[in-house]
């Protein structure tokens, strides 16, 4: 479990990165129908045109006449508009066979439902449509909401019962949650206003001190979206642009292959080996500090990396580490004083900092725990890097971070709009992460962008010692859901997806299992080969060096066995795939291959490791 705990800011594993890489021909079906969802939605023209062939026809029945349109005259129709409260867009079917497919969706505004059909072809290696039919159906006439609603005592009564049956309701999803145990602390916002707010459990078992709406816990790797949120101030007062090379900001990293971009640190199509995944290697513990400048010295020795940047997603903490960075030489201020001064003081977010010293007293903080054998063990973060991770937080702070996405009173509605849009690869594709459950999950900045069960969602959740945290937002039904706990086993009890499915069930499709929004490292469990190899386990033996690194492993044959040692870590024994391959994993590492390399007269010169965030980093035999 400790290795497990790395996962603060390692959400992508290594069994798992290649899935990432290659949309299959349904999903780019799928992204170019969101791409015309997004469109429709705002009026905005050159979406909806991105996802029409040219030579595209419309036809539908208007006014009992029947109506067939070119391309150009069906855009010309749209004008730019907010996004229509309410608005619900999906696909109810789709079938794509060598090339070609056809797709059911629905458009359901407040007055009407949009039922089209699409057909598509996969023209010069990209998806189109083609052509589409269409019907227009109203809905149930609804009450004049422009005329304001009085209040009586039988509506306030009506609000009092349903908000208690609410409160039941939650409280049954954190019922085993008591003064004996780690908990949770919710808020929930909804159109507007916080409608709900309470904790469960105990933030510090040792002192018995309860969990509440002001307890401070560190949101983990919820933390990126205010950190890309910094980078858009920024970028909006002018100081940087999102298409600048990194090294115009830290000169010091290495010279890549290739260009690396401040945008492709945002959406993690950087292609930069994650620290997490290099202090691994390097014999880093869990529980070792960690600070931001000893990384920056890590990284700006990584000559390699995993592939070209902004051709495909791998998440990646190092970039956030960069984003930070960047903040602080561009401001000439902390990166948590910059964060405060701009972010969290016009908020009223007074319980809010980004953590920039783990030896920091901060009041009202709560512990993380994790359990073993019935017996609960304090789970310790300390990391001193802000930016990837460390936002120290409340749920009543959050509560008000949510609201600005509504009502922005930091940044404005035009930046707030342009953040919450999923991102792009260099070749116009949008940054997918995988498909789940049949929904495609896309990467914006610091957050993940899918449909949960037909609905737009978009948020982030977080990993760090003991602490599990979730932040929400399903922006159609104005609802922002909040959940920060100190129980590394809090997810087993699903309480945020219940919360959903309670306050908006009638806005879902039917309901599917759903998964975490963060991959997670999967580790290795083969047995032993007993293939027979012709090259001795002694040829491996020796002493290797990574000057990238600046660490050292031995090898050595140990009944008949290649064993992997350092002198920080247990010793490793190998399991052998090939006749220079071998893969393993330990207490402290994460799993990973090694191949073998050797010179023109075959002998043994160095190796190769990866793992889930490094690929083919070098170690040069030294005897």
């Amino acid at each position: 479990m400790q290795k497990l705990l790395v996962l603060i800011l390692t959400v992508s594993g290594f069994a798992s990165s290649v899935s990432s890489q290659t949309l299959s021909d349904r999903q780019q079906a799928e992204e170019v129908i969101q791409t015309y969802f997004d469109g429709w939605a705002t009026g905005d023209t050159t979406k909806v045109g991105r996802a029409m062939h040219r030579t595209c026809h419309l036809k539908n029945f208007r006014d009992g006449k029947f109506i067939d349109l070119n391309r150009t005259q069906y855009l010309s129709g749209f004008k730019l508009r907010q996004r229509p409260n309410g608005l619900i867009t999906r696909i109810v079917s789709m079938d794509i066979t060598a090339g070609i497919g056809a797709a059911k969706t629905e458009i359901v505004t407040e007055r009407d439902t949009f039922t089209d059909y699409f057909n598509l072809m996969k023209i010069d290696q990209q998806w189109f449509i083609v052509d589409k039919i269409a019907t227009r159906i109203p809905r149930l006439t609804s009450p004049d909401l422009s005329e304001p609603v009085k209040e009586t005592n039988i509506t306030r009564l009506a609000k009092a019962q349903i908000n208690k049956a609410a409160e039941m309701k939650i409280d049954s999803l954190f019922a085993s949650y008591n003064s004996f145990t780690p908990g949770v602390a919710v808020a929930i916002v909804k159109e507007g206003k916080v409608i709900f707010k309470k904790g469960y459990g105990m933030a510090n078992l040792n002192d018995n001190i309860p969990i509440t709406t002001q307890t401070v816990f560190d949101i983990a790797s919820v933390s990126k979206q205010f950190t890309a949120f910094a980078i858009y101030l920024l970028e909006n007062e002018g100081k940087i642009s999102l298409e600048d090379e990194v090294k115009k900001y830290i000169p010091e990293l290495p010279a890549y292959a290739s260009t690396v971009k401040i945008k492709h640190l945002l959406a993690h199509t950087s292609g930069l080996r994650d620290y997490g995944a290099l202090t691994s290697i390097a014999g880093y513990y869990i529980t070792d500090i960690t600070t931001t400048a000893q990384l920056l010295k890590m990284m700006n020795k990584q000559r390699g990396l995993i592939f070209t940047p902004g051709t495909t997603y791998k998440y990646c903490n190092a970039g956030y580490v960069l984003l930070t960075e960047i903040v602080q030489r561009t401001t000439g201020k902390t990166f948590a004083a910059y964060t405060n001064e701009k972010m969290f003081t016009p908020l009223g977010m007074t319980n809010t900092l980004f953590c920039d010293d783990y030896q920091l007293v901060i009041k009202n903080k709560a512990e993380s725990y994790e359990k073993i054998k019935d017996k609960y063990y304090h789970r310790p973060s300390l990391s001193t890097t802000p930016g990837p991770s460390g936002l120290l937080t409340t749920v009543e702070d959050l509560a008000k971070w949510a609201l600005n996405f509504e009502k922005p009173v930091v940044g404005n509605k035009k930046l707030v709009d342009r953040f919450n849009e999923v991102s792009y690869l260099d070749n116009g594709h949008k940054v997918f992460v995988r498909m789940d459950e049949g929904d495609s999950i896309f990467y914006a900045k610091g957050q993940f962008v899918t449909n949960y069960r037909g609905v737009k969602r978009i948020g982030h959740g977080g990993h760090t010692a003991g602490f599990r945290t979730f932040l929400g937002r399903f922006p159609d039904q104005r609802l922002s859901i909040i959940h920060l706990s100190n129980d590394e086993h809090n997810e087993d009890l699903g309480g945020r997806y219940d919360i959903a499915d309670y306050y908006i069930k009638e806005s879902f499709l039917q309901k599917k299992t759903i998964t975490s929004t963060e991959p997670t490292t999967t580790r290795n469990t083969t047995t032993k080969s007993t293939q027979n190899f012709s090259i001795q386990l002694t040829e491996f033996a020796g002493t290797y060096f990574s000057d990238e690194l600046d660490t050292r492993y031995y090898f050595e044959v140990i009944n008949n066995q290649l064993v992997m040692k350092h002198i920080r870590l247990d010793d490793i024994v190998l399991q052998r795939k090939g006749e220079n391959s071998f893969t393993g994993s330990g207490p402290n590492t994460f799993f990973f291959e090694i191949n073998f390399t050797r010179n023109t007269s075959g002998n043994v010169i160095g190796f190769d490791i990866s793992n889930w965030g490094v690929t083919n980093l070098k170690f040069v035999k030294q005897n």
